[in-house]
């Protein structure tokens, strides 16, 4: 951080145009600026950018010292920077060339050595030792969610929980869709934080059972039940007494220290403002950083809001093949936009502008802030899981719930959820919600985990740093997050193909 935390204007970049207000600023006040002294022109709303110099109609207008736009007319210093005044840069696909650049994290002070978890059969740890119903087509969702709930009112108390995962597909999908949906029911049957799973089925559906099954052969086959329930006389019945034999295979299970390299976190943001990037961001960055530095592996998804800042992912490849698979899946969701007709810029949301956010330009920087600068070691697409150490990128929309759905199963025993305008929303992985500003975190302190807008009050990234640190691996070792206390638990499925 370049500038005094407690100027009401805040530069990310020395290289920057623009500084982003940290309250609500009136027309003729005075800031300086590093060396700039700048009068406001406008009346300035909270996390909404200013001029921090004459800016001519045309030239690119920077922030993260990167450009986030082009002004679209001529913007005196101390103006309001918005939509108003400035348009995106982002057109089609683009080519880009390997330029490796520093990977060179920020060390995070006093990281802890190890947390409380759960060693699985194929060596995965996990944070939650619970029992996941899970179905493979939706006809049987109130099946799934009425099971849970009279399993937990039978059994609960003896494991971490009992809890259904129910989706509306399954049925009527074809092809790469419907591949799509059987590996990722098959990818969350085999999550470490699921000491038990059972996966409930109609009978007619195109997801069957035993294809499903036969695409994942290194199930845990012991702590797996499953049933078709046009097959049996009284499906609860049937699926209780399952879950009760599961119960009593997890319930032996026991927390054991764990290094810091066994975790796997997801990165993720929703409902971002322009305090996103320059608070909640880039602190997850430097504990995405520590667990990578550790052995441990975080994810970062969305490549929709990768869009403008895929150079500085790029160029964090650990190698020339990692460089061409981040072309091609940043390549494959540009084409995804362009076939169903829509401008690959379709972003940022009402919410997102409202909070200060311009261009996606911009919000695609600040969204890769959650990233560290940690190198690039793998790219996954959409339904595999994690096969190496170290931060990867996950084939993903920016969708909440699609997103931190497609982490999780990739292997996220922990969400980093960062957020600027709320969300009461939970995942199947343990979700810690982390506000970028204070007024959310007090506004909402059953939604909100941690704040991180004693940042821009003036605390030091690395003591904020420490402390989420510290939240995340108290977390992973059992303590309950708010989305887990409030019961808010769901996934949701990418549907990308033809319905019958």
């Amino acid at each position: 951080m370049s500038d005094c935390n407690r100027n009401p204007l805040h530069r990310v970049d020395p290289r920057d145009d623009v500084a982003t207000a940290l309250y609500d600023l009136e027309s003729g006040t005075a800031v300086t600026v590093g060396d700039r002294r700048v009068v406001l022109r406008d009346a300035v709303g909270h996390g909404h950018k200013v001029a921090l110099h004459d800016i001519a109609e045309g030239a690119q207008v920077v922030k993260y010292g990167w450009p986030i736009g082009v002004a679209t007319r001529a913007i005196a210093a101390g103006a309001h920077v918005h939509t108003h005044n400035v348009k995106t840069l982002l057109e089609g696909v683009e080519r880009f060339s390997y330029d490796p650049a520093d990977t060179t994290p920020a060390p995070v002070q006093s990281a802890p050595a190890t947390f409380d978890g759960y060693r699985r059969a194929d060596g995965r740890v996990g944070t939650r030792n619970e029992i996941w119903v899970l179905c493979s087509v939706g006809c049987v969702a109130q099946t799934a969610r009425r099971l849970a709930e009279l399993a937990n009112q039978r059994l609960g108390g003896k494991v971490d929980g009992i809890h259904a995962f129910p989706h509306p597909y399954g049925c009527s999908q074809l092809g790469d869709d419907l591949a799509h949906t059987r590996d990722m029911i098959a990818s969350l049957a085999r999550h470490p934080n699921a000491g038990g799973v059972l996966l409930v089925g109609l009978g007619c559906e195109n997801n069957q059972i035993d294809p499903l099954l036969e695409s994942a052969p290194d199930l845990d086959r012991e702590r797996l039940r499953y049933f078709a329930t046009q097959m049996v006389g009284d499906e609860y019945e049937t699926g209780l007494a399952m879950i009760e034999e599961l119960v009593a295979i997890a319930e032996q299970d026991q927390r054991e220290p764990m290094a810091l390299s066994e975790l796997v976190i997801g990165l993720k943001c929703g409902g971002s403002d322009g305090f996103s990037g320059v608070s909640a961001n880039p602190l997850v960055g430097r504990v995405a950083d520590a667990v990578a530095g550790a052995g441990g592996t975080p994810i970062l998804t969305e490549i929709p809001e990768m869009f403008g800042a895929e150079q500085v992912l790029m160029s964090r490849a650990r190698d020339r093949d990692v460089f061409d698979r981040i072309q091609a899946v940043v390549d494959d969701f540009k084409q995804y936009f362009i076939a169903h007709d829509q401008p690959i810029y379709e972003n940022p949301s009402p919410g997102n502008k409202a909070g200060g956010i311009t261009t996606l330009d911009e919000k695609s920087l600040g969204a890769v802030q959650k990233a560290g600068r940690s190198a690039v070691v793998d790219v996954l697409r959409y339904g595999e899981r994690v096969r190496t150490h170290g931060l990867a990128l996950l084939e993903a929309p920016g969708n909440d719930a699609v997103s931190s759905t497609a982490m999780t199963a990739a292997g996220a025993t922990v969400i980093l959820f960062t957020t600027g305008r709320g969300t009461p929303m939970g995942f199947p992985a343990p979700t810690l919600k982390i506000a970028s500003n204070t007024p959310l975190a007090e506004r909402k302190p059953g939604w909100i985990d941690f704040d991180a807008g004693t940042v821009l009050a003036g605390e030091p990234m690395d003591d904020a740093a420490a402390r989420l640190l510290d939240l995340v691996v108290a977390t992973a070792s059992g303590a309950e997050t708010r989305s887990e206390r409030n019961g808010e638990r769901e996934i949701a499925l990418w549907k990308q193909g033809v319905t019958v």
